[in-house]
């Protein structure tokens, strides 16, 4: 059995992004972990969090998956600040991370290796405006050939940070102009089957 935390990290804006596709998201997952019996624990960062319980729950997850729109390149700023405030909470705990990893007595480690997640994985889902053959093209004009999992470093490298495994996002691309909702649904099913 796996415990799952699924936390969905859209933020509201009245009459431009409500939140519908991402709670769907959150459910699809729920459900088809619920499915094979795992446990799974949610929050939804928009209607409040308790610091200390996030960090419990990201103790007991083996899999943390965050669901958010992309806003402006980034997840949205309520899931920036929920970021710095249990990941701040878990260094002074010490429970998720020590420290940055380096030793002025091993000159050898490398920064980012003392995080205390080992064992634990990470995935980002996300939704995007932006289309999908926006990424991984030389050619296009904005990401240069970067991938979706590229322009989400900063989430994913806080997670490496503490340890966790990195898993490969999934995205549903341009919900707003050519939106393939049941498509995209079914490919999320496929893609979260292996965890």
């Amino acid at each position: 059995m796996k415990n799952i935390l699924i936390i969905n990290a859209h933020q509201f804006y009245e009459n431009f992004s409500e939140g519908k596709l991402n709670s769907a998201m959150v459910d699809i997952a729920k459900n088809e972990f619920l499915k094979k019996d795992y446990q799974v624990k949610t929050t939804t960062i928009d209607a409040g969090y308790d610091i200390n319980e996030e960090v419990e729950k990201h103790l007991w997850a083996d899999i943390i998956i965050t669901q958010s729109p992309v806003y402006w390149f980034n997840t949205p700023w309520i899931h920036k600040k929920y970021i710095d405030d249990v990941f701040t909470r878990a260094i002074v705990q010490q429970n998720l991370v020590i420290d940055d990893g380096r030793s002025r007595e091993d000159v050898d480690k490398h920064y980012g290796t003392g995080g205390k997640m080992q064992g634990k994985k990470f995935m980002l889902s996300l939704t995007w405006n932006a289309p999908k053959n926006a990424f991984d093209d030389k050619d296009q004009f904005l990401f240069e050939g970067k991938s979706a999992d590229d322009a989400l470093l900063s989430v994913t490298t806080n997670y490496k940070f503490c340890g966790s495994e990195i898993l490969p996002s999934f995205s549903c691309y341009d919900v707003v102009k050519n939106p393939n909702i049941k498509e995209d649904m079914k490919n999320y099913i496929n893609h979260i089957q292996d965890l």
